[in-house]
């Protein structure tokens, strides 16, 4: 949801007209606006605009010239859509973004609560200063080892503690898929082969028609959402700064074959957030609270950001929660949807979700999907089968079956650097995960190392 101003060079030549007609409105004299187009265009990023500006006198100009810039820029910022207009202000997203948003809080019960236990061995690890500057370089503020459902090694850095809350960003997309198993196995969604307009009837022009929940659910839904996270005026940014969700993505056309080839679209998963809320009548909030929240016995309360008050929640991006309590997420990745002995999402339906949609194209459209099952990433670590949960500033929750362990990484930065569909960090973290578990004497057999 960042993005570069430098990236809609089309708003130039309209601040710049803005610029001449108020000059124009506010100096004694008319502007020669060939001239003055000629001379801005000619000389801009290497020369001043101001000495072109015809002027009796430098302070003059100056002072005109400011007040022009001010009426200027705020023309141009009244004339900017909403979200446009947040954007600006906020600039950057971060994770600490909970006051900047309305929110749902997602309660916990204080009466069943469960802690992780520390193992023995709690924090004998030491970080090599290597792997402790890297962990520092991306501006890491949580880094957990889970080992037999016992916190092995926690750290926490850039003056974070276990009490803040993170937004998780793209890896709440796990936990809506999560919610609708859960729909799935109450008999409130029929199929996952049901066309979205089952649940929301206008869902219905062109090929919405052909979408189902389960295209939803792989990213194959065909939606025209550009996932561009640099641009003031993308439609990624529109969700995350805008006020009107619901109209947003229903309103999408879909321009590719439904079913056919992944494609990560952050507005398929807000769909399917909605299709959820119709399918249960409650809240994606509530049903998150009543369904799993308090079934894993969250130490604290969460919160889901919302496009306005009493709006809709942003379940591509914006649940908020602590290190310890993300992970409970992982454990039900680990042990296939059971939480210490209760089944909160079938067996079946998390066989399915953490197992690529191998019938689809991947990104690039020419070998099969080896990476991603229902709103979760999938990744294939020195020979183990990871599923894990992905967030865009680098939060991940990454359950590892074969070792009976879960990775949690939250921070302000990730890698940009790509292997295929992994950025380096992600490894680099399972590196220094492995280490932790290696010392331990938790290393599978044959699994490298």
């Amino acid at each position: 949801m960042h993005f570069n101003i430098l990236s809609f060079p089309k708003v130039i030549p309209c601040i710049f007209v803005t610029f001449v007609k108020t000059v124009h409105l506010i100096s004694d004299r008319k502007p020669n606006l060939p001239r003055l187009a000629y001379r801005f265009l000619r000389n801009y990023g290497k020369e001043t605009f101001l000495q072109h500006i015809p002027m009796k006198t430098k302070k003059k100009t100056i002072l005109r010239l400011l007040v022009a810039l001010v009426v200027v820029l705020g023309v141009v910022y009244a004339s900017l859509p909403y979200y446009a207009r947040q954007a600006l202000i906020h600039w950057m997203p971060v994770i600490d973004d909970l006051e900047t948003f309305h929110r749902h809080t997602v309660h916990h019960n204080p009466d069943d609560v469960w802690h992780w236990p520390f193992s023995a061995d709690y924090n004998r690890y030491r970080l090599t200063e290597r792997d402790a500057y890297y962990l520092d370089s991306l501006r890491t503020v949580s880094f957990l080892v889970i080992h037999r459902d016992s916190i092995l090694f926690e750290s926490y850095r850039d003056g974070w503690n276990d009490t803040l809350t993170s937004n998780l960003y793209s890896a709440t997309k796990t936990i809506v898929g999560l919610l609708a198993g859960v729909a799935l196995d109450e008999g409130k969604i029929r199929s996952l082969d049901d066309p979205v307009s089952r649940y929301l009837p206008t869902y219905t022009k062109g090929m919405q028609a052909d979408v189902t929940l389960r295209d939803l659910l792989t990213m194959s839904g065909g939606m025209a959402w550009d996932e561009a996270y640099t641009s003031l005026f993308s439609v990624t940014t529109h969700g995350y700064y805008g006020n009107d969700l619901y109209d947003l993505v229903t309103g999408l056309d879909v321009t590719e074959k439904p079913g056919v080839q992944y494609s990560y679209r952050s507005g398929e998963t807000q769909l399917l957030a909605f299709v959820i809320e119709a399918a249960t009548g409650k809240t994606l909030s509530d049903y998150a609270e009543e369904k799993l929240w308090r079934p894993m016995q969250a130490e604290r309360d969460a919160y889901w950001l919302l496009d306005k008050k009493d709006g809709d929640e942003k379940a591509f991006c914006c649940f908020h929660t602590t290190a310890r309590d993300v992970a409970r997420f992982g454990s039900l990745l680990l042990h296939r949807g059971n939480w210490h002995g209760r089944q909160l999402v079938s067996e079946a339906y998390m066989d399915e979700l953490m197992r690529p949609a191998s019938y689809l194209k991947d990104q690039w459209g020419k070998d099969s999907l080896s990476y991603y099952g229902f709103q979760t990433w999938v990744m294939d670590y020195r020979g183990m089968r990871c599923p894990y949960m992905r967030g865009m500033l680098g939060q991940y929750i990454i359950a590892i079956p074969a070792l009976d362990a879960i990775v949690v990484r939250l921070g302000r930065k990730r890698s940009d650097v790509y292997h295929r569909e992994l950025t380096t960090d992600i490894t680099r973290y399972m590196d220094i995960a492995l280490k932790i578990l290696e010392e331990n004497g938790c290393v599978l057999q044959g699994a490298g190392g």
